[in-house]
């Protein structure tokens, strides 16, 4: 089956939880296909909170590995959403 898998991250402290956020992250590198990560900021703040998205490759086996990694990170939650392109009779190229 192929799909495309997309998974979000609700960060609720930046500063406490972006070290081990972003070892995971590094960590499994190969099998993150784009990424965009993105905070409130202007002149007066800095939000402690931050949200990143993740277009995920590789198995399925390690893109779940991967989600049980980051959901073992107090202070984040996780969600996920996939399309399934044969269902809707889709290539991956052209």
């Amino acid at each position: 089956m192929s799909q495309i898998r997309i998974v979000g991250l609700l960060i609720a402290d930046r500063i406490k939880e972006a070290g081990r956020t972003q070892a995971v992250l590094s960590e499994n590198s190969r099998i993150i296909r784009s990424r965009l990560g993105f905070h409130e900021l202007n002149d007066d703040i800095c939000s402690r909170n931050g949200v990143i998205i993740l277009n995920l490759s590789g198995t399925g086996t390690e893109q779940d590995a991967l989600l049980r990694q980051l959901q073992s990170i107090g202070g984040l939650e996780v969600r996920e959403m996939s399309f399934d392109l044969d269902k809707l009779n889709v290539s991956n190229c052209g």
